[in-house]
């Protein structure tokens, strides 16, 4: 974060949000302003860091007022408020619309309006080829982060960029936690489809993914990781392999709305284009305009053979593999620490 005095950081009580805080107050920047709706996730943020340094905004990014408030003055956002459950956008997409497109359109305009040096908006694999309304209002959201950087030009003062990734381990909401609750009461792991895959990324991989962004990103520049992938049985199998429970029940219980197969972090149209930049891909913003026939040409055009980049074809984690990812994680190494705990 060179150079940088002030980071705002939207939805900063979210796992995303306190994991990049941590890492920025290890660091020498001198004001990091947490932003979120929930009063009761701050305080507690609050009185466990108790450090001046941190500030904290209650607001929501509906709102284009309290969302300029807090922007005034940063150097650097990082835009993760978002509502990322897939059965509740189902149920209630038009709440989808009101935070992940209208509320990062705030966050994007007042960016610009204020002159940020680099704003990083948060994405998700299911904003590609999108099935539910969680990822058709993410991809709208990059849309509009791309729309943005385009119409203000390489020689504005905001650098609008993108991350997407998958499936964070252990983050709130997601299957890890539930396995683990599940095997420590005793009750039967829920599994909606064993073959289904996923991408796995540790918190600190989607940390280190949005600081290549804010380090590298051209105006309108989208970031994926190449991410390795599993099957959720395979997950399943590890962690009870894990938590020595090798005959825990495992109840299949069928998919849920909107839910895919397997989920894709970049299209073959947009890798076409895309710089490997070794663990990252960079895919480059579309700078045409309207006027089409300024770039139709003659003659013979080459071409590639692309696939889409998906958790099908990714690099495939065997149990022992993920088992080791899994051992990675300190939620994971506590939750076990406990478990044996209580097993002794």
């Amino acid at each position: 974060m060179n150079l940088v005095k002030s980071v705002l950081i939207t939805g900063g009580t979210g796992s995303f949000g306190k994991s990049m805080l941590f890492e920025l107050l290890r660091e020498n920047v001198e004001e990091i302003r947490v932003f979120s709706r929930d009063e009761e996730k701050q305080d507690a943020l609050r009185n466990q860091l108790r450090d001046g340094r941190v500030r904290y905004y209650i607001g929501d990014i509906r709102d284009r007022g309290s969302v300029d408030r807090a922007v005034a003055g940063v150097d650097a956002i990082f835009h993760a408020a978002a509502l990322k459950q897939v059965p509740s956008c189902e149920f209630f997409p038009l709440e989808a619309v009101r935070t992940n497109i209208l509320g990062s359109e705030n966050v994007i305009q007042a960016a610009v309006a204020n002159k940020v040096r680099s704003l990083v908006c948060l994405s998700t694999d299911k904003a590609v080829l999108p099935i539910n309304a969680m990822g058709i209002s993410k991809a709208l959201m990059e849309k509009l982060a791309q729309s943005t950087a385009r119409a203000i030009g390489y020689d504005a003062d905001t650098i609008v960029s993108c991350v997407r990734y998958g499936n964070v381990m252990y983050s709130r909401g997601s299957v890890i936690p539930l396995f683990i609750n599940q095997i420590k009461a005793g009750q039967p792991i829920t599994v909606t489809e064993p073959q289904m895959t996923r991408f796995l990324m540790p918190l600190r991989d989607s940390v280190a993914l949005v600081r290549f962004a804010f380090d590298h990103a051209r105006q309108g520049d989208l970031f994926i990781k190449k991410a390795p992938a599993s099957t959720i049985a395979d997950l399943v199998t590890a962690l009870k392999e894990l938590f020595d429970v090798p005959d825990h029940e495992v109840n299949i219980i069928g998919w849920r709305h909107a839910e895919k197969l397997f989920e894709t972090l970049a299209s073959a149209q947009e890798l076409s284009s895309a710089d490997d930049m070794g663990d990252y891909y960079r895919l480059r913003l579309d700078e045409r305009d309207l006027n089409y026939s300024a770039y139709v040409s003659e003659g013979e055009i080459e071409t590639h053979s692309y696939e889409d980049f998906h958790s099908h074809n990714a690099q495939r984690l065997n149990i022992a593999e993920v088992k080791e990812l899994l051992l990675s994680l300190p939620e994971v190494q506590a939750e076990l620490a406990s478990w044996q705990a209580e097993r002794s």
